[in-house]
This record gives C-alpha cells, sequence and structure tokens, in this order.
C-alpha cells in the first residue's frame, strides 16, 4: 500500500470513528429529550406542594425533586471547594518545587489513585463512618460531609494532573522573563504563570463538577438516601439526583416513573451545563 493510500485510509478511517461517536451522543440524548422532555414540569421539581412555600422553607417536598437537586448541589460545591485548594497546590508543588524523585513517587501514589474505582472510595468513606461512631460520637454516621470529603479524594488526581500539566506546558522564554526583571519565584508563579494557566485548571474544574455530579457508588455508601428532605448541617443525611434516577432506573413500577427517571436525567444534564457555562465564563473574565 502506497503512502498515499495509507493516508486516506487513515482519514476515512478517523472521520468514520467520529461519525459513529458523534451520531451515538446525538442518539442518546435525543432518546433522553424524548422520554423525559413530555414529564418536565413544576410538579417533577416540586410535587402536589406550593413552590413559594418550599422556598422560603416553610413546606417540605415529599413526591418532588427539589431536595435531590439541592442536595446534589451542595455536594458539587462542598467536593469541588475541597479539592480545589488541595489539588492546585499540589499540582503547582509537583510542576515547580518537587525534586526529580519525589515527583516520581507522588506522581506514582497520585496515579494509582486515579485508577481507583469509585466503590473502593465509597467503601473507604464507609468503614471511615463505622469508626467514628464506635470510637468518637454515636451521632456520627455517613452525611453530606463524609461524601464530599470521598468524592473530593476522587477528583483531587484530576486537578492535580491538569495543574501540573498547564504549568509544565508553558514557555521557557514566559517561566524566565519575569525572573530576569528581578522578580521571586512566587512572584513569577502568582503573576506569570498561574493567570496563564487558567484554562487548564478550569479544565480540570469542569472535569471536576461532572465527575462528582454523576458519581453514584461513591455516595450511595457514604450519606445519600432516597427521603431526607434538604440537608440542615454538613452531617446530616441528603437526597441527591444521580442517586434518585438509579433508584427510580431499580424501582419503578410503572412507565409513568420510568419517564420521570428520564426527566430527572435531564434536569440532571442542565444542571452539568450550567456549571460548566458558568466555569467557561469564569475563564474568559479571568483572561480579560
Amino acid at each position: 500500500m502506497t503512502g498515499s493510500k495509507l493516508e486516506k485510509t487513515i482519514i476515512v478511517f478517523s472521520w468514520t470513528i467520529v461519525f459513529i461517536l458523534s451520531s451515538s451522543v446525538l442518539l442518546l440524548i435525543g432518546h433522553l429529550l424524548i422520554k423525559g422532555i413530555p414529564g418536565l414540569d413544576i410538579n417533577l421539581i416540586f410535587g402536589n406542594a406550593d413552590p413559594l412555600q418550599i422556598l422560603l422553607g416553610k413546606q417540605r417536598v415529599f413526591d418532588g425533586i427539589f431536595a435531590a437537586i439541592i442536595g446534589t448541589l451542595c455536594l458539587i460545591s462542598i467536593s469541588v471547594s475541597i479539592a480545589i485548594p488541595l489539588g492546585i497546590s499540589t499540582g503547582i508543588y509537583l510542576a515547580e518545587y518537587a525534586g526529580n524523585f519525589s515527583k516520581q513517587v507522588l506522581e506514582f501514589c497520585f496515579d494509582i489513585l486515579t485508577a481507583i474505582p469509585s466503590i473502593v472510595i465509597g467503601l473507604t468513606g464507609f468503614s471511615v463512618a463505622i469508626f467514628m461512631h464506635q470510637h468518637f460520637s454515636d451521632n456520627f454516621g455517613p452525611c453530606l460531609l463524609l461524601s464530599s470529603i470521598s468524592l473530593a479524594f476522587l477528583i483531587m488526581p484530576y486537578m492535580i494532573h491538569y495543574t501540573k500539566v498547564s504549568l509544565e506546558g508553558l514557555p521557557l522564554e514566559l517561566r524566565r522573563t519575569a525572573l530576569a526583571l528581578g522578580a521571586t519565584k512566587f512572584q513569577n508563579l502568582r503573576y506569570i504563570l498561574i493567570p496563564h494557566s487558567i484554562s487548564g485548571l478550569v479544565s480540570g474544574i469542569i472535569l471536576s463538577i461532572g465527575r462528582c455530579a454523576e458519581d453514584t457508588a461513591v455516595i450511595l455508601l457514604t450519606g445519600v438516601v432516597i427521603t431526607a428532605g434538604i440537608p440542615t448541617s454538613l452531617l446530616s443525611q441528603y437526597e441527591a439526583l444521580p442517586f434518585y434516577i438509579y433508584y427510580l432506573s431499580n424501582q419503578y413500577t410503572d412507565v409513568n416513573e420510568l419517564n420521570r427517571g428520564y426527566s430527572t436525567c435531564l434536569i440532571l444534564l442542565i444542571i452539568c451545563t450550567i456549571l460548566f457555562l458558568l466555569s467557561v465564563i469564569t475563564k474568559r473574565i479571568t483572561k480579560i
């Protein structure tokens, strides 16, 4: 086979794969829209309760997903808030300060952490809850805080990787300019390197948000329940959309309940899309 024919074959193969993947995504989203849009209404979120009374905290939702939406947003916010400072700080250390030996050891450890299945992290969090309950407080158990910490460990390797790669990918001239003008290493990092790495950092945050929003195995073992209401503290149990979808897909009794699950999937997809857009807008504002 000549070079020209081989090149054309590779191009055709590549476009075929792109078409198959794009078609699969579009079919999946289309199926979700067809099944889920008819069930999107105010009753899906608030049930039969008065929305105003619910928003004022005077009434509880029993047959809607409002509490699951709030629980999901709390879970994402707390998890990402824990993972961002730890992940970015560790990524900066690996890229700018770590020696060769410590860098190799830490990268190996973080690679192992990335490969750990989420169910194992969930079991670890559940074991911590049992230990804390037996040795420190009878009131401590699976809760929102424990789920958030467990998810933070799940997404932290992504933050570390994207921070490290973003910093290491900067041009050498950019790294040396401020230092040549008399800036310290910390000033160079703060005013030059990090601002020019915002794109990679936000990519890590976006990936982390999606990972938090969709994971069920971790929260299944560390605090989520089907009817808990809006969480009142970090140590209370909570509801979440991924678990609600999982529950309906396994326990539905008729087609209406299954379609309700499709509608809930759309709500979760909309929430993730909004969070992704906010992250992208933040990145562009920061660049400006």
